[in-house]
């Protein structure tokens, strides 16, 4: 029988080791240093699940490539959705650059390069709709930067392994930005932990599993973990919870018992790549290039060839490549989803599946593709693929949230949620993509959200404008100030000048 220790205390803890829990406590550090921080990771490293470079795209989510953040409406391309997404990427950039200045990241390399960001399309249709979304971003000053081009030869100086052995009668067309970055978000996380976990009054502990959560009567939270190595049982009490556990985040919400998460559920979706194994094919491609989405597919299954710097050495991936797997996590038990289901969200979960049967038919397609079928569609970017330069390289697994909803029934949400306790005291973090890009936007909202009224105070006003320069400003409206707050980070972190693009 293992044995159990008594209770002990802080000020927060944070559930998991990924990129949103180290974003949170290094927020909360600056804003308070005397907080105490307890950190629960279940594995003996950080990390490991959605943060680590191989089981995400690494593209800084800025909107600068993604279709799927500018659906055309009516002939009338929406930038909206991009323009959120760029403006909270340019905070994140903001944060990490701040962090830099103060060392509290090290050398910005390690974890973000410059690398240019582009849309590519096949067709005259799609050439058409490429050319009025560029026309309708490029009028906006965030993507001034944009260019198009439908000409072979200018699209063969930027991405020429992707023009060589296509048909020349194809038509093709390409959006590019130099302002796009990679990022190794892995590399990123371990440094703030590092620098977070040197600080006084903050502890983590790897291989401990959270087992229970429970609101105690005084208020606080108590939490039970196991200590998988000493099967020892903890008890941990805390004013304030995070639940930062990727797609474990759905379970752990389930156990707190809060109004706010009844009828939420998750669907679990996993994905591979094809990475390249051809140094040479590696070195003549430097681009993130998106494409266009198969019909039914999720938002983070659009297909892209991507080049990577990950752990310092040049790489390229192309897909992701849609599986199924009960499992909520990479490192997960296969009775995550059947376990997950529970009388408030069953339902829910057979409308949003009903009303999704095409991404059910996506997925049944994608987890039957043979070896040859992954590299056939490869060629749709690269003609000249060959088999034999390719290997496949199991990705992440991520949780499409199923919330209950007052007409639908039940829905599919594509992005991320934070549900927060109605006191603010415990929240956890739900979705999958743009998720780590717009992490800093995400945890700022959580502290507004949970900590109203020490965020209302001037005092962590000023520290948060500290952080984040634009913080309470709009960069959707201030040239000015997007100018100035580029400038500076991109001059902090390494990155491509802004004022050199274009």
């Amino acid at each position: 029988m293992p044995h159990t220790k008594a209770a002990e205390g802080c000020d927060v803890v944070l559930i998991g080791s990924g990129i949103m829990s180290a974003t949170l406590g290094m927020m909360l550090k600056q804003l308070d240093a005397s907080l105490t921080i307890h950190i629960l990771e279940r594995l003996d490293t950080l990390a490991a699940e959605s943060s680590d470079a191989w089981n995400n795209a690494g593209t800084g989510h800025a909107a600068l490539c993604e279709l799927n953040y500018t659906p055309e409406k009516a002939g009338r391309v929406d930038i909206e959705k991009a323009l959120l997404i760029d403006e909270q990427f340019e905070q994140s950039k903001q944060f990490w650059a701040y962090l830099v200045e103060s060392r509290l990241l090290d050398d910005p390399r390690k974890f973000i390069t410059s690398v240019p960001h582009m849309s590519f399309v096949r067709g005259a249709a799609d050439v058409a709709f490429l050319k009025r979304r560029y026309l309708a971003m490029r009028e906006h000053h965030l993507f001034a930067d944009m260019e198009f081009s439908d000409d072979r030869t200018t699209i063969a100086s930027w991405v020429p392994l992707m023009v060589e052995g296509r048909d020349p009668g194809e038509p093709i067309a390409v959006t590019r930005s130099l302002l796009g970055t990679d990022l190794d978000f892995g590399a990123l996380t371990r440094g703030l932990f590092a620098k977070l976990c040197a600080m006084e009054g903050v502890h983590l502990h790897l291989q401990h599993e959270v087992r229970g959560l429970r609101r105690r009567d005084d208020g606080r939270w108590g939490i039970e973990v196991r200590d998988l190595v000493r099967d020892e049982d903890h008890s941990w009490k805390a004013g304030f919870v995070f639940i930062g556990a990727g797609g474990a985040a759905l379970t752990l919400l389930a156990m707190s018992d809060i109004p706010e998460a009844e009828g939420y559920g998750g669907f679990p979706v996993s994905g591979q790549w094809l990475r390249c194994v051809n140094p040479e094919l590696i070195a003549r491609h430097d681009a993130k290039v998106y494409g266009k989405a198969s019909a039914g597919s999720p938002p983070m299954s659009v297909p892209h060839l991507d080049a990577r710097n990950i752990d310092g050495k040049a790489a390229m991936l192309f897909g992701p490549f849609a599986g199924f797997s009960t499992k909520f996590l990479k490192h997960g038990s296969w009775m995550d989803l059947p376990s997950s289901l529970e009388l408030d969200n069953v339902l829910p979960m057979i409308e949003a599946g009903w009303d999704n049967r095409e991404l059910t038919k996506y997925l049944i397609e994608q987890v039957r593709l043979t070896p040859e079928e992954r590299v056939e569609s490869l060629r749709a970017f690269l003609p000249n693929a060959r088999d034999e330069d390719w290997e496949l390289a199991v990705a992440g697994q991520r949780v499409q949230v199923i919330k209950r909803h007052p007409e639908h029934g039940g829905v599919l949400e594509f992005g991320t949620e934070v549900v927060c306790a109605s006191d603010g005291s415990i929240a956890a973090l739900l979705g999958a993509s743009p998720g780590a890009s717009t992490a800093v936007s995400i945890m700022l909202d959580l502290v507004h959200r949970c900590m109203k009224d020490r965020a209302a105070s001037a005092e962590w006003k000023a520290r948060l404008r500290a952080m984040v320069p634009s913080y309470g400003r709009s960069l959707v409206a201030d040239a000015e100030l997007t100018r100035a707050v580029r400038n500076w980070s991109h001059g902090v972190l390494e990155l491509l000048p802004p004022d050199a693009t274009g």
